[in-house]
């Protein structure tokens, strides 16, 4: 019964973190026609969220001490890294590919926890993402030759690599006598993270009125204060808190599957709020990245005769996988 309510929480959780998550692109696309550079939107966001976490990173401050390389590691990757190429790639592409490519992380995951740290992972999570990455591949259209924007394409597969960082990360410490507090996690990657964009971004050449003005949503004119509002406590807080509990409650391998709905719930929203079409195919394709996460997700952990990626510390019948994801 625990069991249960466990992975049904723990999916709740996840699906809301990927609706949190799908709205960021078609918010932040706006912005950047308006006049901002991607990166200072990016800069924007991440500060911004920063500093509503800040209360938690106080109450955490012994993680500083703890899992300094934890926290840089998720501030670079799953907050910088993540961010800084996917609104990059916004810029060149449109927000649903951006997005789905982004969403090839849990196959990269899979690959890690198979072929990197060399232990098994169940054969639903496996054909769960073999139907994702096909659907992906439909959305982009491989057949015609990868016509779309080729620095965009890389972009935001530099995003899909920096992805696998957040989702290892995310199940760091969860096992150990003394768990990780994964909203100390997230605070502290959003500080790292907003300090490592400072550098990168330089903000101090931000277009400040541009925040003052407003900004096209699909022919509607809305302030731009308001998208990055949506932006920040939204696509940015709510998103990251409900995900890594997500990750902690399911698996890497799993959530990121399940993430995978992210891509679709963004491409639906671009179509309907920024008129960005997609083909029969690129349908299709979705669908299928539907399929994939339904099937993964659902799948229940048999008990292994040895270790199991996502369930190596408690017995099967407690449901809620608390193995790290990497060593």
């Amino acid at each position: 019964m625990h069991a249960s309510q466990g992975r049904s929480a723990g999916l709740g959780l996840a699906l809301a973190s990927a609706f949190a998550f799908g709205g960021s692109g078609v918010a932040a696309k706006p912005l950047i026609e308006a006049g901002l550079d991607p990166l200072h939107v990016v800069w924007l966001r991440a500060t911004g969220a920063a500093l509503i976490m800040l209360p938690v990173a106080w109450r955490h401050r012994d993680l500083l001490r703890r899992k300094p390389a934890l926290l840089a590691g998720f501030g670079l990757l799953a907050v910088a890294g993540v961010q800084a190429c996917y609104f990059a790639a916004l810029s060149r592409i449109p927000v649903g590919v951006a997005l789905l490519i982004e969403y090839l992380a849990p196959a990269l995951v899979l690959g890690w926890v198979r072929f990197v740290q060399r232990r098994p992972v169940t054969r639903a999570a496996a054909l769960g993402v073999v139907l994702a990455v096909g659907g992906l591949a439909c959305v982009v259209e491989v057949w015609s030759g990868l016509s779309f924007d080729l620095l965009g394409l890389l972009l935001a597969l530099g995003a899909a690599c920096c992805q696998v960082g957040y989702f290892v990360l995310s199940d760091q410490g969860s096992d150990e006598a003394e768990p990780v507090d994964p909203l100390g996690v997230i605070a502290y990657g959003l500080l790292f993270g907003a300090l490592v964009l400072t550098v990168v971004a330089r903000p101090w050449g931000l277009d400040w009125s541009v925040l003052g003005g407003g900004a096209d949503l699909g022919g509607t004119t809305l302030p731009a204060g308001l998208l990055l509002g949506w932006i920040v406590l939204i696509a940015t807080v709510l998103a990251y808190v409900t995900g890594i509990i997500a990750v902690r409650r399911l698996s890497p391998q799993v959530a990121g599957v399940v993430a995978c709905l992210e891509a679709v719930i963004a491409t639906v929203l671009a179509w309907v709020l920024l008129k960005e079409h997609l083909s029969a195919p690129q349908i299709v394709g979705g669908a299928v990245v539907l399929v994939g996460a339904f099937i993964a997700q659902s799948s229940t952990p048999k008990p292994p005769s040895g270790p199991v990626a996502g369930s190596d510390v408690l017995p099967v019948a407690d449901g809620l996988p608390a193995g790290r994801a990497a060593s």
